[in-house]
C-alpha cells in the first residue's frame, strides 16, 4: 500500500514514533528516488520535506492509518 503525506521537521518525531510501533516494514520515498526506513529518525530527516513523501508498507496499524490520513496529500 502507498500513501502520500507532507511532513515537516516538527512532525518527524511523531511519525517515527508511530511507525516504530508497527511490526511490518515501512519505507518512505522522496521524489521516488531516495528510500529510507520510516523507523529511522535520521533517515526521515534527511529527506526533502518540501515535496510530498510516499509511504510504502504492507500491513495494518490503526494509529499509522490515522496519522497518514491526518497528513495526507493528493497524488
Amino acid at each position: 500500500m502507498q500513501k502520500r503525506i507532507m511532513l515537516n521537521p516538527y512532525l518527524v518525531k511523531e511519525f517515527v514514533a508511530v511507525t516504530s510501533k508497527c511490526n511490518f516494514d515501512i519505507d518512505v520515498a522522496s521524489n521516488n528516488r531516495y528510500y529510507v526506513d520510516a523507523k529511522s529518525i535520521i533517515g526521515v530527516l534527511g529527506l526533502d520535506m518540501s515535496v510530498p513523501l510516499t509511504v510504502s508498507y504492507n500491513g495494518y496499524n490503526e494509529e499509522l492509518e490515522n496519522f497518514l490520513r491526518a497528513h495526507a496529500r493528493a497524488c
